[in-house]
Order: structure tokens, then sequence, then C-alpha cells
């Protein structure tokens, strides 16, 4: 090996350092290539799922607001079941403002999307200022009402307790629960 030219020790080198790239580093950088892009593809899934995280996030927090929504609004809109105890209390206000309930009628439902309107016909006599208790008391109520179709006239024969005759239709409205609106759409459907 010392007679050996120095071209044959260079051709030597070349032949170990091929073998090295061949044998050891090719496999290795190609299997660190692919680690790498493994990584990338990687760290674009993870930010991908960070954005979908955020959008869940955001959507869970209007979830939760939407729930507080509803929950005020069952307040205001009462259930099927509620509806005898609102119109006894709209009755115990209307003695407790001393005016005397001359009609009082629960009209049928009307049939709405998502809610039904109860329409009651109300006529009262009693003096002015106690019925303007009445509607600032009524105001007070947690539930929604709508007074319509309102018209006050004077008495013809006319005492301190009684002066004016009113009537109105009020309008509140109770809430229909998806089950029973489908139960009900349902039930059309098949009558027709």
């Amino acid at each position: 090996m010392r007679d050996w030219p120095w071209f044959a020790y260079v051709l030597i080198a070349i032949i170990i350092l091929g073998l090295f790239y061949f044998v050891y580093y090719q496999p290795k950088h190609k299997e660190l290539q692919n680690i790498r892009n493994d990584r990338i593809e990687v760290e674009k899934e993870v930010a991908h799922l960070k954005q979908k995280k955020e959008e869940l996030d955001k959507i869970e927090a209007e979830l939760e607001q939407m729930k507080i929504t509803l929950s005020k609004l069952e307040a205001i809109i009462p259930q099927k079941e509620e509806i005898s105890n609102i119109l006894k209390q709209m009755q115990e206000l209307a003695y407790d403002t001393r005016l005397n309930i001359t009609k009082f009628i629960q009209n049928p439902e009307i049939i709405k999307e998502f809610y039904a309107e109860q329409p009651i016909s109300v006529a009262i006599t009693g003096n002015y200022h106690n019925l303007a208790i009445f509607f600032d008391r009524l105001n007070s109520f947690q539930r929604l009402f709508n007074i319509e179709n309102f018209s006050i006239k004077a008495l013809q024969s006319q005492t301190d307790a009684s002066t004016i005759s009113a009537e109105w239709n009020v309008k509140t409205y109770i809430y229909r629960e998806e089950s029973k609106t489908e139960e009900t759409e349902n039930q059309q459907d098949k009558g027709n």
C-alpha cells in the first residue's frame, strides 16, 4: 500500500466516502427529510386544529349566551301550564286595584311557528286612576303582554268608585317546545 501512487489513495478515499454516502448518509438524509416533512404536516394539522378549537370555543360561548337569552325569554313567555296562573294573577291584580271585571274571556289560541298567542277579551268598570294603576302593575309583570283594541268610555251613571268602563284585548304568548310543534305538524299532515 505504501507503493501505491497518490491517486490510489484518493480513489480509496472516494470509494470509502461513496460507500459512506450511499450506505449511511443518503438513507439517514432521506429519513431526516421525511421526519421534517411529517413535522411540517403535523404543525399544519395542529394549526388547523387550534383554529377549529378557537371556532368551537367561540360557538360554545355563543351557545352559552343563547341559553342565557332563552332562559330570559322563557321567563317572559310562559309554558302552557303556567298560563292559567298568569290569568289568575291578572284577575287578582284587577281586584287589588279596585276594578270590577265585567268580561274576562279566554279566546282560542293562535298557533305560530315557535309560540302561540293567547288572546283574552277584558272589560272592566272602575275609575281612571285605578285603571292607570292596573296597567302600571301589569307592566311590571315579568311576562309579556300586548294590549290591543283599547277603548275607554264614561259611564252613564257614575259613582266615586266607578266612573269609566274600558275594554281591550290582551295577548300573552306561550312558548311551544319543538317536539310539541313537530307533533302538531305531523297530526295536521295525517289529517290531510
